[in-house]
């Protein structure tokens, strides 16, 4: 079934990018220091980036948002990968400082692997909230309220 209200697609790509700078700042932040005030600020951002995402699952339809949270979900696989051989390894293989590239692959680690469950969350609610079809109430032993002679 078609949504009731039509969007365009695409139209809120700004707040997929908003959540996804939230959820890498606060990733980051957590990491750096083991501050009160750095904590606090890393909690803000995570609860603004998982409001980005919440915004951004009801403004698109049920398939982008399922394709954003399997691109997520293999972005994060494909970075969490440069984790076995070790941040500090690659940061010492690639050009500039080594700090630099450990924050950033932190940073793209927390911000893709929030994003990916976020928005698979939000999937699920929506799968969860939908009405089933005739059929699947059927098979799991419900009896339709109409007769189907």
């Amino acid at each position: 079934m078609h949504d009731v209200i039509p969007t365009i697609h695409g139209s809120d790509g700004y707040l997929l990018a908003a959540s996804l700078a939230c959820f890498a700042v606060a990733g980051v932040a957590t990491v750096a220091d083991d501050a009160l005030e750095l904590t606090l600020g890393a909690t803000v951002l995570a609860v603004g980036g998982v409001y980005c995402v919440a915004r951004y699952a009801a403004s698109v339809d049920r398939r982008t948002l399922a394709q954003t949270a399997l691109g997520l979900w293999l972005g994060f696989l494909t970075i969490a990968g440069s984790h076995a051989v070790g941040p500090e390894t690659i940061g010492s293989v690639a050009p500039g400082p080594t700090r630099i590239t450990v924050v950033a692959l932190t940073a793209v680690t927390w911000s893709t692997l929030l994003s990916a469950t976020g928005s698979t969350i939000f999937l699920g609610f929506r799968e969860y909230g939908s009405p089933a079809p005739a059929d699947d109430q059927v098979l799991d032993g419900e009896t339709p309220d109409y007769s189907t002679r």
